[in-house]
């Protein structure tokens, strides 16, 4: 089996600008997960798939591949994950690299763990799921949930477990947007079947404004600093 991690960072962050290089506690947060990738020893490739020199740069500090930038279709606003995915894949096969299994890393994603990719990967290998996701289950059940109106009226959106204890509905899951495990060859024929496994709350922290990075620093002091 040979394994690639692809850590797409795009320059272009809106509303944290420099977000993919931006120190979180003491080092650019790129370097978390390069770090994360290469100390699971399981990839032949840990590459970063970025439009950014600056980028670039901070990824091969850390021990990461840039062996080309993005192209322009793949480094606007509305390229999809997939579409950065595809290019890497494409370009690797250009020059003769074929892989069996891909982890697509978060760049920001320092709270993670290499227990939770290895976990992952040995998921995808011994079972029959083309892709393993991360989830996270909801802190309180989404049956319960609440809507409101433009008149600011609420509402259950289930209201046939309006009267249900918590503890007796069925619990849910969200992606914890931190990676992606994917068998290649099904991947790209579109045979999907995902499979997930369950990580920390305490360990996930989606970071897209000032005050979630503040959440993450929090998490990490938390989590990881001793003293």
């Amino acid at each position: 089996m040979r394994n690639i991690a692809i850590i797409p960072a795009r320059g272009g962050s809106k509303r944290i600008p420099h977000k993919n290089v931006k120190p979180f506690m003491g080092k650019p947060i790129i370097a978390y997960s390069i770090e994360t990738a290469l100390s699971t020893h399981l990839f032949d490739e840990v590459m970063v798939s970025t439009d950014d020199l600056e980028i670039a740069e901070v990824a091969r500090q850390y021990g990461a591949s840039v062996p080309f930038l993005r192209t322009e279709e793949t480094a606007n606003d509305y390229a999809t994950l997939a579409d950065v995915i595809r290019e890497v894949l494409d370009r690797y096969k250009e020059q003769g690299d074929f892989f069996d299994n891909m982890c697509c890393i978060l760049a920001t994603s320092p709270l993670l763990l290499n227990e939770d990719i290895v976990v992952g990967y040995e998921r995808l290998i011994h079972s029959d799921f083309s892709s393993i996701v991360p989830i996270v289950q909801f802190s309180y059940p989404i049956l319960r949930s609440y809507g409101m109106n433009s008149e600011g009226e609420i509402y259950f959106n289930w209201p046939e477990y309006a009267k249900t204890r918590s503890q007796d509905l069925e619990s849910a899951y969200h992606d914890s947007g931190t990676f992606y495990w994917h068998k290649i060859d099904r991947w790209l024929s579109g045979d999907i079947k995902r499979g997930g496994i369950v990580v920390d709350e305490d360990r996930v922290q989606d970071i897209d404004t000032e005050q979630d990075w503040k959440m993450a620093e929090i998490k990490y002091k938390m989590l990881y600093v001793r003293g």
